[in-house]
């Protein structure tokens, strides 16, 4: 019976380390990418409680080394632990993660500690520490050359060995066998989960064993209870690349934590490229290769893949990029993030600053958008509508899937929400199934629901719960969604 509480215990702490503790009437998170803490603290009040996202996944929070002309990657180049960065100090995001946790908004820190920084001739961190990156020596932290695997460079992804033990792109591997290297990890997480911190992203997950990240979860305190439940565990996701044929795998992962599944976003990019069939997305899941639901955090793009991969989707194709977002958020597949950038035209390119390298906030336009530099996707009508349908149609599953064979699809959530896309080159004009009660609504996509009027389009769904559904080609949207929430009275 012993044996049994204790098998019991660990696989409880498993599936809750898969639970992201969303406030209720809130889902999804999104990637505030380079956002300094103060500015997230009044994106949580403003914008992104009332309109329901469930999270923010904030830029690493620990010192990183200075680099010339400052591009967005020296983020993740750590030089210690220490919560100073371009985004604000330690004071400022314990005061962001208190203010955003009060508006049921909860807060993920992505996590650097497979590695330090690369060589740099002058190794100066945004909190003032310096190091001496050829000796391995970080004094801020400490960590000295024995703390560190032997310097080589991960250069054959079919050997497992090399890929978690050796330098990824020359920044300095960690060994987190090492007693000494866990403890000074589990203490940084530690001191964010006593801030209010909800969980982590950790990145280059897949450079790390996974004995040794299942080690040094299992070391993390319980969730803040001022703002949890009793005896919350972390939400883990873990960044692991895996297109498959390659010696490390995403399901090494799963036991212990969620993982970034980009097999996701690739997928939905290619076929509204035209490279695949909407049609073929009826069985959207595990039957393509993918997570199981509960184990995958799902995105379109990341700051990764948005410059590395060109045929991934992004703001650039902007019209596409929300049709693809719009399905990831309609669909109960995984837990989805949605990418807010900043305009960038170079691959190294940092977030928006002043002429002294200080990050510039966000201007606020009038039909919220933003403006300095900033992209804000999160922003766009047709992606924080979707993240209110998504909560409409929570709980709630896949019904009614309608396709032409080839590019338009339709489906409802239950009788919550119904959804249309055309990635054809031809209008789609369709009366279908909605499962909705009898009324008019209002597409969120086209519009919004504004003193029982619709700023859009309006559909009408007959006694039979059908309606005449029209997506033209030369349309601003290939999306057409309604639901219950955006029904006329």
């Amino acid at each position: 019976m012993r044996v049994l509480v204790c098998v019991l215990t660990i696989l409880s702490a498993v599936v809750a380390q898969k639970e992201p503790h969303y406030a209720g009437g809130h889902d999804g998170m999104v990637h505030l990418f380079e956002w300094k803490w103060s500015d997230i603290a009044a994106e949580c009040e403003n914008f992104l409680s009332p309109l329901g996202f469930g999270g923010v996944q904030v830029s690493p929070i620990q010192e990183n080394v200075i680099v010339d002309n400052r591009p967005w990657w020296e983020r993740y180049q750590p030089i210690s632990y220490i919560w100073r960065t371009r985004s604000g100090t330690a004071d400022q995001f314990k005061d962001m993660v208190r203010r955003c946790n009060n508006v049921n908004v909860r807060i993920y820190v992505d996590v650097v500690f497979n590695h330090m920084t690369g060589d740099h001739k002058v190794a100066l961190g945004t909190g003032g520490s310096t190091a001496n990156t050829f000796n391995l020596s970080y004094p801020a932290v400490p960590y000295t050359g024995y703390d560190f695997h032997t310097p080589c460079a991960v250069n054959n992804y079919q050997d497992a060995t090399n890929v978690r033990n050796c330098e990824l792109s020359g920044l300095h591997d960690l060994d987190q066998s090492k007693e000494p290297v866990r403890e000074k990890i589990v203490d940084f997480m530690n001191e964010a989960i006593e801030a209010g911190v909800a969980g982590f992203r950790v990145d280059a997950a897949k450079h790390m064993w996974p004995n040794d990240l299942k080690e040094i979860f299992s070391r993390l305190k319980n969730l803040n209870p001022k703002y949890f439940d009793a005896n919350a565990r972390p939400y883990i996701f873990q960044e692991v690349i895996d297109y498959g044929g390659e010696a490390v795998s995403k399901y090494e992962y799963i036991g212990f934590g969620a993982v970034t599944e980009f097999r996701s976003g690739m997928e939905i990019s290619n076929a509204l490229r035209g490279n695949n069939q909407l049609k073929w997305f009826m069985n959207w899941g595990e039957a393509w290769s993918l997570l199981p639901s509960q184990d995958a955090l799902v995105f379109i793009d990341n700051h990764d893949t948005q410059r590395g991969n060109a045929n991934i989707l992004t703001y650039k194709s902007s019209r596409l990029y929300k049709m693809a977002v719009a399905f990831m958020l309609a669909h109960p597949y995984g837990n989805p993030r949605v990418m807010s950038s900043f305009d960038f035209h170079d691959f190294n390119s940092g977030p928006p600053h002043d002429s002294a390298g200080n990050t510039l906030s966000p201007i606020i336009n009038s039909d919220n958008t933003c403006g300095n530099g900033w992209i804000c996707e999160h922003r766009w009508r047709q992606i924080y509508n979707m993240v209110r349908f998504r909560n409409v149609a929570n709980k709630t599953s896949i019904n009614s899937w309608w396709d032409n064979g080839q590019n338009q699809i339709a489906f409802s959530r239950g009788n919550n929400g119904f959804i249309a896309i055309n990635g054809d080159h031809f209008d789609l004009k369709q009366t279908l199934f909605t499962g909705l009660q009898p009324g008019t609504y209002c597409d969120v996509i086209s519009g919004d629901l504004v003193n029982d009027k619709c700023t859009g389009k309006a559909v009408t769904v007959g006694e039979d719960s059908k309606a005449y559904i029209q997506i033209l080609t030369w349309e601003e949207d290939g999306v057409l969604a309604i639901h219950k929430l955006s029904k006329l009275r």
